[in-house]
């Protein structure tokens, strides 16, 4: 279990409050893919009706992830049709472990016509790292 995940609700909703008083990016006005600081993710995934996707395998989003975040293996046989399934017009937050995955399938997902997607720089490991700090 990861050292976020160990964290009281109350931390990280402290820390996620903290961050989004630090200033943030929303999504692109063009639809392009943006790559947002830990304190810009935690401010886009605040907006209502942001869809936060863990792109991890099912076996690392059970030892932690972002709250509400739903799991899409990026690397899973099953990607590409999940994704068909997606609002295309919604705004999407994407994460991984260290933002490899999630990048590749970020700049997919605005390939296949996506409108809205960001993704995190630096992945949960960052997050985890801005969060426990509070930066």
């Amino acid at each position: 279990m990861n050292r976020w995940h160990r964290l009281g609700r109350g931390a990280v909703t402290a820390a996620l409050a903290t961050a989004l008083l630090a200033g943030a990016t929303s999504c692109s006005s063009d639809g392009s893919v943006e790559l947002l600081t830990a304190n810009d993710f935690a401010r886009s995934i605040a907006t209502d009706g942001t869809v936060v996707v863990d792109v991890r395998t099912p076996a690392e989003y059970a030892q932690g992830h972002i709250p509400k975040a739903i799991n899409i293996d990026f690397e899973g046989t099953s990607f590409d049709s999940q994704i068909a399934e997606l609002d295309k017009s919604a705004h999407y937050a994407l994460y991984c472990r260290s933002g490899r995955r999630s990048g590749i399938a970020a700049n997919k997902m605005h390939d296949a016509g996506f409108a809205h997607v960001v993704d995190l720089k630096g992945g949960i490991q960052t997050w985890t790292g801005a969060v426990i700090t509070g930066s």
